[in-house]
Formats: C-alpha cells, structure tokens, sequence
C-alpha cells in the first residue's frame, strides 16, 4: 500500500468527497475520518492550500474544480452556498418566483433573506451574484426545505413569495414584475387566499394589504381577498412602489400610484 503524504492525503479527500457532495464542514470531516477537530481543521487548510478545496464560509468548504481553478466560480448551483454563508436565512423573491414558476424573467442576481446582519446588500462570492435583505427573527416563516444535491436550502412557500413581494416590491424585481408574479399566482391551482392573508397580518406591514387590495380589485374571482384587505386597512398612505414617483392618491385604498395609473383600474399599468 502507497504510504507516501500526497497519494494517502488525496485519498483522505476523496472519501470526504464522496460522502458530503457539494460542501464540506468540519464536523463532516470529523465524523467520516474518525479523526479529532484540530485534526480535521488541519487537513481542511493542508488541502485549501493546495487548492483542492476553497473556502466558501466559516468552517465550510467546497472541491475546487480543475477546469475552475484559475477562476472564481467554484460551484455550478450558488443556492449551496446559502446556508454556510448567510444562515438563518431562505430563498425568496424574484429567484422563489422563478422556482414556483409565477415568471419566466431570468435574474442573474439570488435573492436572500437572512437574519444575520446585512452590511453589503449586493455581495459576489465565488463568482455567485447575491442581494441580500434583512429580517428579523420573528419574520422567518412560510419556508420550505428544498434539496441541491446535499445541501438542504430553504426557500419561501409560494405564499410567502408574494407576501415578500407585496410588502417591499423591490424584493419582486419592482412592482410591474410583482403585479405579473400575483396574476400568476391568482391564477394557479394552489392559490390560497387564507394563508397569503395570514402571512400579510403576521409581517405587520398595512401597506400589503393596500397594494394587495388595489391589484386585486378588478379581477375576477378576488371578491373575498379585496374584501379582506379592505377590512384590514390602516390609516395613512403607502406608495404603490417606494421607488417610484406617485402623485396620485386611490383613495379607496390609502395608496398613491403612479400618475399612468387610474384610480379605479389596477391593470392600467
């Protein structure tokens, strides 16, 4: 048997490989060599530093691919690098859209939502294009776990991907993107009014429910959301989109709205 350091190192890396998948943490290193920490943070730098592996977040690694070297991009899906970096967080807005299938516009851009503190909301790492909002703990809910590879990422239930939407419409990509993700929404079969009613309530924010009830007035089949919402109302107005200029007011629903947009009809946008 092949005693040399290398070859014996190599085929250390290679059973780890084999057993996690995307990335490697300490503690998988220590559970698979039967090996002590300080043992396996060691090994971890040994092969970091002959660039086997990158670092990718505290304690986490991922296998450098040869053909990915001399280049930044380490892992064909960004979504792995979700948790090592920004957890607790989920998956959310326009890149929850996309997975839900409420649009087919492709954002470059993955949309987190995490409780750690943000202080670069537009961050690249390892060649992957992140934006990041923050949340407080009480805000994370209306997840679902989803499987890449071994790596389990969470991701904003169809439900809270609206909710996200409608409470800051940057989180949609803007407004126009927002209103096509909610006609999408209102249209499929798992729509479900009670629970996007109840998430708005829980996240506290009035001015979903005036942006919700304002889009939603004049489609069909909404009668009882526009009613719910209408019931919910706070005083003060809220603007369609921050972002935008509004100088008109529809009243009805405390929001004021672009100056192409007509009062009374939501689809004249």
């Amino acid at each position: 048997m092949d005693k040399t350091p290398i070859p014996h190192s190599r085929r250390r890396l290679a059973t780890i490989l084999r057993e996690t998948g995307d990335l490697i943490h300490i503690d998988d290193v220590v559970a698979i060599l039967s090996i002590e920490r300080p043992k396996a943070v060691q090994l971890l730098s040994r092969w970091t530093r002959q660039a086997w592996l990158r670092r990718v977040g505290p304690g986490t690694y991922a296998p450098a691919q040869l053909d990915s070297l001399e280049s930044e991009q380490v892992l064909d899906d960004p979504w792995v690098l979700i948790p090592a970096l920004y957890a607790p967080a989920y998956v959310g807005g326009w890149t929850a859209a996309e997975h839900w299938g409420l649009t087919e516009q492709i954002f470059r851009q993955t949309l987190v939502m995490t409780t750690r503190t943000v202080r670069e909301k537009h961050q690249i790492r390892h060649g992957a294009q992140f934006v990041l909002r923050h949340i407080q703990e009480r805000k994370l809910f209306g997840t679902e776990p989803v499987w890449r590879g071994q790596s389990k990422i969470l991701i904003s239930d169809i439900h809270r991907t609206i909710a996200d939407m409608l409470d800051e419409p940057s989180n949609g990509g803007g407004i126009q993107h927002t209103v096509d993700c909610l006609d999408a929404y209102l249209k499929r079969s798992d729509r479900n009014d009670d629970v996007l009613l109840g998430y708005a309530r829980k996240l506290g924010n009035g001015a979903i429910f005036k942006r919700l009830g304002f889009l939603v007035e004049k489609r069909s089949g909404t009668a009882n959301l526009s009613e719910a919402c209408q019931a919910s109302l706070t005083t003060g107005h809220a603007k369609i989109d921050p972002a935008l200029e509004c100088p008109r007011l529809a009243s009805k629903w405390h929001l004021r709205i672009p100056a192409s947009w007509a009062p009374g009809h939501a689809h004249d946008h």
